[in-house]
């Protein structure tokens, strides 16, 4: 199945945000290739290491928290 990439990656985006600590860090769990696209992105630190998190983008930050609420709030809220 091919899939959509750009979607995955805001999906991932998002949930990065659910795993938000220290201000800006958040742990990546997830597909090695998808956290490369969001660096790549400029979204996210590298994720090449071997810290357990990145480190948000501001803009990153700011779109991870939006695209959480888009994908994944309640409406109305």
């Amino acid at each position: 199945m091919k899939l959509n990439t750009d979607r995955l990656d805001e999906a991932i985006l998002a949930l990065l945000y659910l795993g938000l600590h220290d201000g800006t860090r958040a742990w990546k769990s997830f597909d090695w290739d998808a956290m490369a696209r969001l660096h790549e992105k400029a979204f996210i630190t590298n994720p090449v290491g071997k810290a357990k998190s990145v480190t948000f983008t501001e803009e990153g930050l700011r779109e991870s928290e939006r695209l959480l609420k888009v994908l994944f709030g309640e409406p109305g809220e």
